[in-house]
């Protein structure tokens, strides 16, 4: 099966993950797809209600349920139900072990606040990410939710008008 960058990326202005290449998530469908890629794959060809009844279907066996949980939140996230979203991203926070897994889940709960258009509270979850991945010695990872903080935060500013810091909590 082919790597999965080559399939499909995270846009780095919206956070949202795009197909890169349709016919090859298609044929990884037609393969030995791992079951949580499958679910993934189903979401990114617009196939959500096939993947929630997958992803719901696996997820009291599954070995790798907060990535499961992660996946199940982004399909909620794209049908605009933040509240789904932010229950899943909770049940994914409850499985974490260490700085490293909480750092993710946490880029992931800034993924949707930024789709929310909470812009400033996206900016709190990817420095809170970023400080999480510093500690477990992740530098790149760290680096890159900084970036992502930074870019939320420009998001937010734009939208408060010129004039307001993006720091500015009123």
């Amino acid at each position: 099966m082919e790597e999965t960058a080559s399939l499909w990326r995270t846009d780095p202005t919206t956070f949202r993950d795009v197909v890169i290449n349709r016919q090859a998530v298609e044929a990884a469908l037609e393969g030995d797809c791992p079951p949580v890629e499958r679910v993934r794959y189903l979401a990114l060809l617009g196939r959500d209600a096939e993947a929630l009844d997958e992803g719901f279907k696996l997820l009291p066996t599954s070995p790798d349920r907060r990535e499961l949980l992660l996946v199940l939140a982004q399909i909620n996230q794209r049908q605009y139900r933040w509240h789904d979203a932010a229950v899943l991203h909770e049940k994914a926070l409850r499985t974490v072990r260490s700085a490293e897994e909480e750092a993710y889940v946490r880029h992931h709960i800034g993924r949707r606040l930024f789709d929310e258009a909470r812009f400033r509270a996206a900016a709190d979850e990817f420095q809170w990410a970023a400080d999480l991945y510093r500690v477990a010695e992740q530098p790149e990872l760290a680096e890159e939710n900084r970036q992502a903080m930074r870019h939320a935060l420009h998001v937010h500013s734009a939208e408060r008008g010129p004039g307001r810091s993006a720091f500015d909590l009123s």
